[in-house]
């Protein structure tokens, strides 16, 4: 079976207000008020907690490894009590994957986010059920670019390893795919869609309309 497997965070749908929201729990807990913003920060967002943590502690000058490691659990905790307050899917997203699977497609998701916040995202935007298999960050001893994460969300499925298609956003997405030997499709409505270009992957996406036919391209028909 061939299979198509999507990212979650700046892929499927935009949590970067969630995300952010969790971030400033923890800056305003260290005494600092919101460090982080949606229209600035966007793209930080969807790099992880990690990220958030680092970016806002260095743009105030305080940037101490163990202060991110000792707030990264009160940010899990803080996104998972809120999680889908601000989060949507994008445009189309879902009506891509129905029309992948009718064609005969595997479709699961692979993400560097931790795999119980992952599942309940999509519990709470109400799409779980939409996806075969669900990888996250700490369902195997390694994460994302590794191309591990990848393959065991197609042998999940019950697909090819060689005959899939990672849908992104990131260079992260990139090199996982390029690890893996099989070809990657960024989105180009994500908050660092202008940068998706550059990254030279074998199709940008600009509209999930358009996903099944760039599949097709990509992989061939499902029943080829």
């Amino acid at each position: 079976m061939k299979t198509v497997i999507f990212d979650l965070d700046g892929t499927l749908a935009d949590t970067s207000g969630d995300l952010i929201a969790a971030a400033n729990v923890c800056f305003r807990d260290m005494g600092h008020g919101d460090v982080l913003t949606v229209s600035r920060d966007a793209g930080v967002a969807l790099r992880g907690g990690r990220r958030m943590l680092t970016e806002g502690l260095t743009r105030l000058g305080l940037m101490d490894e163990a202060v991110v490691s000792q707030y990264y659990p009160v940010l899990l905790e803080a996104y998972g009590g809120a999680i889908a307050e601000h989060s949507y899917l994008y445009d189309g997203a879902m009506d891509a994957v129905e029309t992948l699977k009718s064609a005969g497609y595997g479709v699961g998701i692979c993400t560097n986010k931790p795999e119980a916040l992952a599942d309940q995202l999509l519990i709470a935007l109400g799409v779980r059920d939409a996806f075969g298999a669900l990888v996250g960050a700490d369902t195997l001893p390694v994460r994302k670019p590794d191309p591990a994460p990848l393959i065991e969300t197609v042998r999940r499925l019950g697909g090819d390893p060689a005959a899939t298609t990672l849908v992104g956003d990131s260079d992260t997405d990139r090199n996982t795919a390029k690890a893996a030997g099989v070809p990657s499709i960024l989105v180009t409505f994500g908050p660092s869609g202008e940068d998706m270009a550059a990254l030279a992957p074998e199709a940008l996406l600009h509209d999930y309309a358009r996903l099944p036919q760039v599949v097709d391209l990509l992989l061939g028909p499902a029943g080829a």
